[in-house]
């Protein structure tokens, strides 16, 4: 017998070429007084938003980082009460956006995001630390932006490698949705389009990363892969890259699209009707050759040993991973997470 819960998480979401010009209105609707974050990267598209917002910007902080390291939280939170802001922009990816949500955690201020990569963070109320080379995770509806202001000439930028190692971490958003142990009808749905425009589109993206539409049907396809993120729980293959992104600080995208298959080749047996959902996204006959495949189609990288992973820390991984129980369709043993990374390490195909 069917039986789910269902619950809507409140969001604003503007989505459409040029939405950035409708940053100072969205603005007036939170506070007056935004400071406006991105990484040093994108200091120049923080300013530009700056910019845009006039005397309503009091600073800009230009010091988020991957995996939000509380010594950067800290540093933002003192700048927001040293300039007495009111309210965060975000502008960038999933890092900026991760800085917005521990500074909304400790001081409770609105957030307005402006994503300009695949990663869907805007779309949840989850948020993540990292003290001492481990990283905290948790839900609280206080952090999720109150507006997402989507604007696919944002990401022409983007390079085609992390546009596509940024769109497969999207679809691992959906692709655990489909086992979530809180999966229901409306999410699973939102799933299965999120992966089926992320799929089509970023193959088109890494041919010809200036195709607009390609880049919107992406945008659109990260947008549904944060919106299913923030309303069901995952299962390992988030607990596996939240373990290797903040004891080892490997990219977050790139780790995401190297573990995917792998942990959907050991979910496979358990989860049928997951792995049916996605093989038909996907157009495929078995989801976790497809999704290696993918990956292979964008450039992306497929062994762990190439962003930075040290063999030696395969069992510490496994260790840290084990420690806690968690939601999972197939049962979690230290043998088989070990099989899992091992193959990951060196870039093998996914096995069951």
């Amino acid at each position: 017998m069917l039986r789910f819960v269902y619950e809507a998480l409140p969001a604003r979401v503007l989505f459409r070429d040029g939405a950035l010009e409708e940053l100072p209105a969205e603005l007036a609707r939170l506070g007056s007084r935004a400071l406006v974050l991105s990484t040093p990267e994108q200091r120049s598209l923080g300013e530009r938003a700056a910019a845009l917002l006039g005397v309503r910007a009091v600073g800009t902080f230009d010091q988020a980082r991957m995996h939000v390291p509380i010594e950067t939280a800290r540093a933002a939170c003192a700048e927001v009460r040293r300039l007495s802001a009111d309210c965060c922009v975000a502008v960038g990816g999933g890092s900026t956006t991760g800085l917005a949500k521990a500074v909304a955690l400790d001081l409770g201020l609105p957030i307005l995001a402006v994503p300009t990569t695949y990663a869907g963070s805007e779309m949840t109320p989850i948020w993540g630390i990292t003290e001492e080379g481990v990283k905290r995770t948790g839900r609280n509806v206080k952090v999720l932006p109150r507006s997402v202001l989507y604007d696919p000439l944002l990401t022409l930028s983007l390079s085609p490698g992390l546009s596509g190692t940024s769109g497969l971490n999207a679809i691992a958003h959906c692709v655990e949705a489909l086992y979530s142990e809180a999966a229901n009808p409306v999410i699973s749905l939102v799933a299965e389009e999120g992966i089926r425009a992320l799929s089509r589109s970023l193959p088109r993206v890494a041919r010809d990363p200036t195709n607009v539409e390609a880049r919107a049907e992406a945008l659109y396809g990260a947008w549904l892969g944060g919106t299913v993120l923030g309303a069901v729980g995952m299962a390992l293959h988030h607990k596996l890259c939240h373990v290797l992104g903040g004891t080892f600080d490997l990219p977050h995208a790139e780790t995401h699209t190297i573990v995917l298959p792998h942990a959907v080749a050991y979910n496979a047996a358990a989860a049928p009707e997951a792995m049916r959902r996605i093989a038909a996204a996907l157009g495929v006959e078995d989801p976790a050759q497809g999704l290696f495949e993918l990956a292979r189609s964008v450039g992306a990288p497929a062994a762990l040993e190439d962003i930075g992973m040290k063999a030696d820390a395969i069992d510490r991984a496994v260790e840290l991973a084990a420690a806690n129980p968690y939601y999972n369709p197939a049962p979690i043993r230290a043998d088989g997470l070990r099989k899992l990374l091992r193959n990951a390490f060196e870039g093998r195909r996914p096995e069951p």
